[in-house]
């Protein structure tokens, strides 16, 4: 058979793996509903095999990149989760001290995409630490699926208690020069914005298409934000003008993109919502964010 293009794929079919990946349909409705879009030469298999992610093909950089370095630590985090877990990279021989960001994942733990990124962030010039909140619960296991109900196990506000701890895991650490900013993704993306709200002295936050704080919460906003949003997210972005409404009334300091044409998780290059041009615009933008913010 062929090979699918992404050309060839229904929006419908996005916003049903969107379902799913979300926890909003389980793995046997997502199958039975994408059999509707079976069709044309297209099987159920090829379909799932096309649209799921692809972890071993899509790595940038490794684990083991001799330009980085790059180690799992574990640090505390009392009002959450206990002892956690996480990746922390930056450049190797480095000398001097660095910004540093922290890199939260999606909602199904620290999987291999999200710690690639985390090492992209070291390669930029940072020292990051991309943390795993399923630590508590044995850590990523390995697959996306059973993550995601692993995370589903957790409370969302401990979980943001364990990236603060990171934050101050960070703040201490002796290669850090104390000027940090987050970045996160869905799920991560509402921690960022969250991080914004409870963290008087991070130095920036950006948010890919997180969910958003109360007007109230807003109110107490520092940071500078840059938030990147997908333009077919109707989901996410449903809070986005009350959460634009309440940063203008409170004159906080935010840039925000909404990319046009691309869905949820267009940053993520393991699945075919990917989108080459704008994830690399959104990324450059980001780490020139970082750069002026944190420095």
């Amino acid at each position: 058979m062929k090979a699918i293009k992404k050309e060839q794929i229904r929006q419908e079919v996005f916003d049903l793996y969107d379902d799913y990946a979300h926890n909003r349909i389980d793995r046997r409705k997502f199958v039975e509903r994408l059999s509707a879009y079976a069709v044309g030469g297209l099987t159920v298999s090829s379909l799932m095999s096309f649209i799921m992610p692809n972890y071993q093909d899509k790595i940038q950089i490794k684990a083991e990149d001799a330009r980085l370095k790059t180690e799992t630590i574990e640090y505390n985090s009392p009002k959450g989760g206990g002892k956690i877990r996480g990746q922390l990279s930056r450049p190797a021989g480095n000398s001097t001290k660095l910004p540093g960001i922290v890199v939260v994942h999606e909602n199904r733990g620290l999987n291999p995409h999200i710690a690639d990124v985390g090492r992209r962030a070291a390669l930029a010039g940072f020292i990051s630490v991309s943390p795993d909140a399923l630590s508590p619960l044995g850590g990523y296991p390995g697959n996306d699926d059973d993550g995601r109900t692993l995370q589903s196990k957790r409370d969302r506000n401990e979980m943001l208690q364990d990236f603060i701890a990171a934050f101050d895991y960070l703040k201490s650490h002796p290669e850090c020069d104390g000027n940090i900013g987050v970045v996160g993704f869905c799920f991560g993306g509402w921690i960022s914005n969250m991080m914004a709200v409870e963290v008087s002295d991070l130095k920036a936050a950006v948010p890919f298409y997180g969910g958003q704080p109360s007007e109230e919460q807003t109110k107490q906003i520092k940071a500078p934000l840059l938030l990147h949003y997908a333009e077919l997210d109707t989901r996410v972005n449903e809070g986005w003008p009350d959460y634009e409404a309440a940063l203008k009334k409170y004159n906080k300091e935010y840039t925000a993109h909404m990319y046009p044409g691309v869905n949820h998780g267009f940053h993520n290059d393991t699945t075919p919502r990917y989108d080459e041009a704008a994830a690399k615009l959104a990324w450059s933008r980001t780490i020139d964010f970082f750069k002026e913010k944190l420095a």
